[in-house]
This record gives structure tokens, sequence and C-alpha cells, in this order.
């Protein structure tokens, strides 16, 4: 079973920035994170009031998993994310990998920064981008430089790990403007939208969702596949589980009437689909979900009225 840690203070201050209770109170600290199954790394962080700085996370190997609400983000080989400092911090490695191996740094940005900070969003406050695969290589070298200048200390250390991230930072500016290089193409989040506004249609196809953002039904499948590191149905299914998993949440509609709603007229195809997904079927969800607002609430009255 993964655990879930959140940020404490303790009598005795933490040393290991792996670990929950580290404060963060510097301008720049980097590490690797080797999670693998049932280690003692292997829980998930969660910072519901975010951080004073800024989190670069660049994932080496394995598949780690962004959970915001209802809706949960894969990490994959490859992928940058930016955390700003009003993100919510709720990840840890996927419950399906074995492993989340990933490189990180921790920081607050210099003034001039502020247009490199600026990435394009895949969830509130927190920026997503996926280097060409030629150049993975220099991201994960500039991070292991980083992370090793910092781990060095001295004088200098602080400013040459910031000089180090400066160019990480401009490496990526760089890549998302000049015309040359690939961009992560807007018509991927117009086509995202558009899906979200047609859940419910369960005879949408490929085609429509690429004619609707003017790109052929091929080209589509490709750009989202590079951009996202998933197939379009794939994505449309995870979305519409998403949903179903709010609604088993928050609303008394039947079962049948929430898998209609996100695209499912088969109750046993809706119900097969959703055990997939979480492992639980849609009324199994519920009860189990019911129960752990139950139990959540009652420690709250617990914590406001002691015994």
């Amino acid at each position: 079973m993964l655990r879930t840690l959140s940020h404490r203070h303790t009598a005795e201050p933490q040393l290991d920035p792996l670990l929950p209770g580290y404060s963060f109170n510097t301008h720049l600290v980097a590490g690797l994170t080797p999670i693998d199954k049932e280690s003692y790394l292997d829980f998930f962080i969660h910072r519901p009031e975010g951080m004073k700085g800024y989190i670069i996370n660049y994932t080496l190997k394995g598949e780690g998993i962004i959970l915001e609400g209802n809706t949960s983000h894969p990490c994959r080989a490859g992928d940058l994310w930016l955390f700003s400092p009003e993100a919510v911090h709720h990840y840890g490695r996927h419950p399906d990998a074995a492993c989340w191996h990933h490189q990180w740094v921790y920081f607050r940005p210099r003034a001039y920064w502020r247009e490199w900070l600026k990435w394009p969003s895949l969830m509130a406050h927190t920026g997503f981008y996926r280097p060409q695969e030629e150049d993975g290589e220099i991201y994960s070298t500039l991070f292991a430089q980083i992370i090793e200048t910092v781990s060095l200390g001295g004088l200098y250390s602080e400013m040459l790990a910031m000089n180090l991230l400066e160019q990480l930072l401009i490496r990526r500016q760089q890549s998302v403007t000049d015309p040359l290089q690939r961009q992560l193409d807007p018509r991927i989040h117009a086509a995202c939208q558009y899906m979200n506004e047609h859940l419910s249609d369960n005879q949408l196809e490929i085609s429509d969702v690429a004619e609707s953002v003017c790109l052929s039904a091929s080209r589509l499948s490709h750009l989202f596949r590079q951009h996202l590191g998933v197939s379009v149905l794939k994505w449309r299914e995870d979305q519409r589980i998403n949903q179903a998993k709010l609604l088993l949440s928050t609303s008394q509609l039947s079962i049948a009437a929430i898998g209609s709603s996100v695209g499912f007229d088969d109750q046993l195809y809706f119900s097969r689909v959703f055990r997939k997904c979480t492992g639980s079927s849609p009324s199994e969800f519920r009860v189990n979900r019911s129960h752990q607002l139950l139990s959540k609430e009652e420690g709250q009255r617990s914590l406001r009225w002691p015994s």
C-alpha cells in the first residue's frame, strides 16, 4: 500500500531533503530521488499549501503520478514538470510502476527569470515540458551537474548551481521560442478541451476531434503521443473515468446514469473499464470513498474536540 506523508514540523530538524520535514529554507537544493516499489522512499508527498519556491522535476526512468483532485497526470521518462509556489504537491510512484527515479531542483528564482518560468500548464500552477528525445541527455546531465555542485558545498557552490539551472531554463526557453524547434502545439490543448466538452458523446471519433482543430486524424494522433505521451483514446478514457470518480464521490446519481454521462451507455462495459483503470467496480469505489470521507470527518472532529 502506498503511503502519503505530509510536511510536518518536528522537534529535530530534518536534514534529508528526500524525507518529509525538510524545511527547504534555502535558495537552491537539488537531488536524485530513486523510488523503488516498497522501498523506504515509496510514499506520496503531499504539500497542500505549496512551497516558497519552485521545483523542477525530471523523470529518468519508471513512472510517477501527480494527483490533482480527481484528475491524475503521469510522469514518464523524459518529462519535465515545473511546480510554482502556488502549486499543490501531491505525487509519488505510479501504483503500476516498479519504480520512479527522478532528478529535481528546488529554487527561488532570480528576478529576470520570470518569463522563463511561464510554462504551458496541464494542471493548476504546474507547467509541463517534454524535450525532444535527442535532448533528454542534455537535461539529465545539467540536473546531475546541479546536484553534484550543490553537494560539494563551499562559498560559491550555490552560485555555480544557479548558473547551471539558468542554462537549463535558457535551453528550454530557446527550444520553445526558436521557430526551427518543435513547440508544444496549442492545438493539443484545444483538442483536450474539445474532448472534455464532449465526454458524454460515445459516438465521438478521433476524426471528429482532429477536424475540430484542423488536423488529420493521423497527425493529431502523432502529435498527441509526442507531446503528452499517451494516445488520444487513452487520454479520453482517463478523463471519463476521472469524471465518473468525481460523480460517484459527490452525487447520488445511479451508476448507469453516471456511466452514460461520461460516454458509456452500456453499464457492464462501463464497470469493466472502470475496474481496469481503478482496481474496483463503480459501486465498490463509491462505498470505499464514502467510508474514507466519513473517517476523515471523524478525524477532524476528534482534532477539534479532543476527549
